[in-house]
């Protein structure tokens, strides 16, 4: 059995990806803020987990307005939302609710 030598590629194809929304760019910024003023890893922990669940629950709630929204989904959602509150409770206490001022809007 021969062996064929395939010649390994020059160049990388990149698929273009889209810009962030205006949404996820203030996040970035706002995460970027926060580390660069050196804001405890616990604050940073708690603003990606709330807005990362703060977008899944606005997946779900579309799901939900449109009438797909199933019973493991409905289920997601109120974890969602319970994840959001719980990272709400740490960013109160730690004084920090602005950085999730505008995603909370």
């Amino acid at each position: 059995m021969a062996t064929q030598i395939v010649q390994a590629p020059t160049s990388a194809d990149h698929a273009a990806t889209e810009p962030l929304s205006p949404a996820a760019a203030g996040a970035v910024r706002r995460l970027e803020l926060a580390l660069f003023h050196s804001v405890p890893v616990s604050v940073v922990r708690a603003v990606a987990q709330y807005e990362t669940a703060a977008e899944h629950a606005r997946q779900l709630a579309a799901a939900a307005a449109a009438g797909t929204l199933s019973d493991l989904d409905a289920d997601s959602l109120a974890d969602a939302e319970d994840l959001m509150a719980a990272a709400h409770a740490k960013l109160a206490a730690a004084g920090r609710l602005d950085l999730i001022e505008e995603v909370a809007r």
